[in-house]
C-alpha cells in the first residue's frame, strides 16, 4: 500500500500540529538508568532494594548470662525484563523519494519516532495501571483533598520518602480537582507548581503531590507515588552491518534505534525504528524486617477510583442554515 504524502507544491511550509496527547508518563516513573543487559541471563537485571533492620534492646546492667541476638542483612530484589520489541517500519518508493518527499525527517522519521514512543507510554500506563496495589482508596469527587491526604497518610504509613511525590490523575478525576473549591483556594495561596519539563500537564500541588493529568490512563482513575514505585528500561537495538544508514539515540526519554536500507526487488527504502523494553513494579518486604521471608508488596504507589464519574455530555445537533 502505497503511502499517501501531499505535494510540496499544493501544500504551504506550515504545517499543523497533529492531535496527540502528552508523553508525560517517562518523566514520572523509575527509568533504566545504568542497567547493564549485555549478557544478562533472560535478558534480566535484578534491582537491589536495600535491606531492612529492626534494632533490638539489651537489658540494662543485666549479668551478661545472655548474648545479644545477631540478625542478618537480606537485601531484597527486583526483576525487570526486556520483553518487548516495538517498532514502525515504513516503505517508501523510489517515486515517493524522488517527486513527493521534500524532508525525510520530519514527514517519515518523526512519526515514526512518536508512534514507538507512544507505545512505550502505553505500556507505561498499562503498568501503572494493573499494578498489585496493597493500597485502593476511593477517589471522593465532592472533596477531592480528603482522598489525596487520605493517600499521603497511606504513603506515610509504609515510610515511603516524601520528596518526589506524584498525583497523576484521569481527565474525570482532575475535572473534580479544578472545580474543588478547596483546590481552588490553596493555587491562589501560590501553591501551583513549576515543574519545566511537565509545565502544560501539571494542574498544581495538593498536600505534598505535584500533581499531572494524562489522557492515557483511565479518566476516573488516580494514582499517588513516588518515582521509584515504577521501573522502566528502554535499549536502543545495536545498528546491523548489512543496514545503509542508521543510528541510536533517544526520544523523550525512550532509547531508540533507526536504520534504513534499500529493498532491491521492490525499489523501495525502508526505515525502521524500533526499541526494546521491559516494565515492572518495585515491591519492599512487609511486616518485621528480621522475618526470614517477608511478603514483598508494593507500598510506594497508592491507587484511588472515583466513584461517581460525571454523566457523557448529551448529544448536540446542528441545524443546517439556508
Amino acid at each position: 500500500m502505497a503511502n499517501r504524502i501531499l505535494k510540496p507544491e499544493v501544500i504551504t511550509a506550515t504545517a499543523l500540529g497533529l492531535l496527540e496527547r502528552d508523553l508525560i508518563l517517562a518523566n514520572l516513573v523509575w527509568t533504566d538508568g545504568e542497567w547493564d543487559f549485555s549478557g544478562a541471563k533472560n535478558d534480566t537485571v535484578t534491582i537491589r532494594v536495600p535491606a531492612r533492620l529492626k534494632a533490638r534492646e539489651y537489658e540494662w546492667r543485666n549479668n551478661r548470662s545472655e548474648s545479644i541476638v545477631m540478625d542478618e542483612v537480606k537485601e531484597h530484589r527486583v526483576d525487570i525484563r526486556l520483553s518487548k520489541d516495538i517498532y514502525s517500519a515504513v516503505a517508501v518508493t523510489d517515486e515517493e523519494l524522488t517527486l513527493d518527499i521534500s524532508n525525510f525527517g520530519s514527514q517519515i522519521l518523526q512519526p515514526q519516532t512518536r508512534a514507538v514512543a507512544e507505545a512505550i507510554d502505553d505500556n507505561i500506563a498499562a503498568l501503572i495501571e494493573n499494578a498489585p496495589y496493597r493500597t485502593t482508596l476511593p477517589f471522593n469527587g465532592d472533596d477531592p483533598y480528603v482522598s489525596v491526604v487520605a493517600a499521603r497518610k497511606a504513603l506515610n504509613r509504609a515510610k515511603v520518602p516524601r520528596g518526589g511525590r506524584w498525583l497523576l490523575v484521569g481527565s474525570d478525576v482532575e475535572e473534580r480537582i479544578l472545580l474543588s473549591e478547596r483546590f481552588s483556594k490553596a493555587a491562589s495561596a501560590g501553591e501551583e507548581a513549576a515543574v519545566s519539563a511537565l509545565q502544560e500537564a501539571t494542574v498544581g500541588r495538593i498536600a505534598g503531590f505535584t500533581v499531572v493529568q494524562s489522557e492515557a490512563i483511565d479518566p476516573g482513575h488516580a494514582f499517588a507515588f513516588v518515582q521509584s514505585a515504577y521501573a522502566v528500561a528502554t535499549r536502543a537495538p545495536v545498528v546491523p552491518d548489512g543496514a545503509k544508514a542508521g543510528s541510536r539515540d533517544s526520544y523523550h526519554g525512550f532509547a531508540m534505534r533507526w536504520i534504513q536500507d534499500y529493498d532491491s526487488d521492490r525499489l523501495r527504502d525502508r526505515s525502521v525504528v524500533s526499541a526494546f523494553a521491559g516494565f515492572n513494579v518495585v515491591t519492599d518486604p512487609m511486616g518485621d524486617p528480621n522475618d526470614d521471608d517477608p511478603p514483598m508488596e508494593l507500598v510506594r504507589a497508592v491507587k484511588l477510583e472515583l466513584a461517581d464519574p460525571p454523566a457523557p455530555a448529551p448529544a448536540t445537533s446542528r441545524r443546517s442554515s439556508k
